[in-house]
């Protein structure tokens, strides 16, 4: 072997190592890439598990008050209408301590 090509030998075992080690370098980083993804899609996901639930806990709670307000309201609406009804019947009946 001439000079020359010992040299070009011996520069191309000297970077052999650092060319596997590249190419196992970017298989990692594949590899990481892909973890770091499936972790950020499950956080996502606790995210959207979380939100929903307390969306869903307070549209339980405002259409529980909602409920009870219209009870409420009922019940109101038909003690005055009792009330009127009577009043009116008293009045038609001629009892005069009605006013």
């Amino acid at each position: 072997m001439n000079r020359t090509t010992r040299f070009l030998a011996a520069c191309l075992v000297a970077t052999l190592p650092g060319a596997f080690l590249g190419a196992q370098t970017a298989k990692q980083d594949m590899k990481d890439a892909g973890h770091e993804t499936k972790q950020a899609a499950k956080d996502t996901g606790s995210g959207i598990k979380k939100g929903t639930k307390k969306t869903a806990h307070t549209v339980g709670e405002k259409t529980e008050e909602g409920a009870d307000a219209t009870k409420r309201g009922t019940k109101k609406a038909y003690q005055k209408t009792k009330s009127g009804t009577k009043k009116a019947v008293n009045k038609v009946d001629g009892d005069p301590n009605t006013k």
